[in-house]
């Protein structure tokens, strides 16, 4: 059995652009090594979380990872966690941001956001204002984390079935009402927004007078990583969010950039999983100018020369597209994806875009048909009609140690 490495490119996917002669920035890009690896591996293209859905990272990682919607736990529990804060299933888990906004007819609407720099003491300054408010015996707690952003909890019996106030659009900033996704979700959703209302009592007259609340929720069990999959390792990622997604799954987080030195040192020491995850895609795709992004991959394929094939299964793909298109934040375009490694079958593709993956032999997939499609190129995959183990959702073979032998 092999080892398993995901080198996960945030917001890979793209869309065809006429300053890129109606290629994507990957079709465009000259990747050399993208092109050897796909030409000696096996390819298909990947939507997180289905065809035309422009999922989060978040919501697509947790997918892709092979965990279901019911077992998520919400973004702002991945922060707390992956910035070592306490989590608690008692607390309901949200994102506050302070924001400036100005009164229209309409209601407030958000005009921009502190920068980390210059105004980070007046940021933590005005959000410590609106810590310990108590709203209908709902306790409403923050944990400043940078530029006027926090983590919230909320204690006293609250429900996490809640809307977000902050909009997140890109032409288009509301500050929306709380709204509860379930009738036991009502007093929540009017506590939030009677907190809102006065936190913005309190800010009245600061050039930052309003707090959005975003991504709520509340920790979860589920099974570890390696309980689903029977495998085990490293989490490598720059993002806090993402470390903390990869301590609630029982992942050793690492805060570091793309590094395969690294990679090859976790296979070295034992690892039966190493992912690590790189955002330049992503931030370039956030440029809005399709050569930008085109730089961004051709960078990354000059540091992806030395992938450990000899020795792992190595799948090399995106969680979501971000085109530098001037209307989406996130599309629902699928992503390319390719796997090599000993045993993988070389099929017909010769380079790496989103037209040449899709003639691959993994055909079109979907997130939870990702960690399957890998644990089965590592020998690993779960015997169906099997059932070893009691964990719920478990597909790969279990890890010897997870297996109870009769005595």
């Amino acid at each position: 059995m092999l080892p398993i490495v995901l080198v996960l490119l945030d917001g890979l996917g793209d869309r065809a652009h006429d300053v890129l002669a109606g290629r994507t920035a990957n079709e465009a890009a000259a990747t050399p090594n993208l092109d050897a690896l796909a030409a000696r591996g096996s390819c298909g293209l990947l939507y997180a979380v289905g065809p035309g859905r422009a999922p989060s990272s978040e919501v697509a990682h947790w997918s892709m990872l092979g965990y279901r919607p019911d077992e998520f736990p919400g973004r702002a529990v991945f922060e707390a966690v992956g910035r070592g804060q306490e989590v608690n299933q008692e607390h309901v888990c949200a994102y506050a941001a302070l924001r400036p906004a100005e009164r229209r007819e309409d209601g407030w609407w958000l005009t921009g956001r502190p920068d980390p720099h210059r105004d980070a003491e007046e940021a933590a300054r005005l959000v410590e204002r609106c810590d310990g408010i108590e709203i209908d015996g709902l306790v409403f707690s923050l944990t400043h984390v940078w530029r006027g952003e926090a983590v919230l909890r909320i204690s006293g019996g609250a429900d996490e079935r809640v809307t977000d106030t902050d909009a997140f659009f890109r032409d288009r900033y509301p500050v929306l009402r709380p709204r509860p996704t379930a009738p036991q979700a009502k007093r929540t959703a009017e506590a939030c927004e009677a907190w809102t209302r006065e936190a913005m009592i309190r800010l009245e007259g600061e050039r930052f007078n309003v707090m959005t609340l975003k991504w709520f929720g509340r920790p979860r069990q589920v099974p570890s990583f390696r309980e689903r999959h029977g495998i085990s390792g490293g989490f490598v990622a720059e993002s806090a969010f993402l470390r903390g997604l990869g301590r609630c799954l029982g992942l050793e987080p690492l805060e570091a950039k793309l590094d395969l030195g690294l990679v090859v040192q976790r296979l070295g020491a034992g690892d039966t999983f190493v992912y690590t995850h790189d955002k330049r895609a992503d931030e370039a795709g956030h440029t809005k100018d399709p050569r930008e992004k085109q730089r961004a991959i051709e960078e990354l394929d000059a540091e992806l020369s030395d992938l450990p094939t000899d020795r792992a299964v190595v799948c090399v793909t995106g969680d979501h597209a971000t085109p530098p298109s001037p209307d989406v934040i996130h599309s629902g375009d699928p992503v390319p994806l390719l796997v090599a490694g000993p045993g993988v079958r070389a099929d017909a593709v010769m380079s790496f875009g989103e037209l040449d993956c899709a003639a691959g032999i993994l055909g079109q997939l979907r997130g939870p048909d990702l960690m399957p499609v890998l644990l089965n190129a590592a020998d690993r995959p779960l015997f169906l009609g099997s059932r070893p183990t009691p964990v719920d959702g478990a597909d790969g073979y279990p890890d010897r140690e997870l297996l109870e032998p009769l005595i």
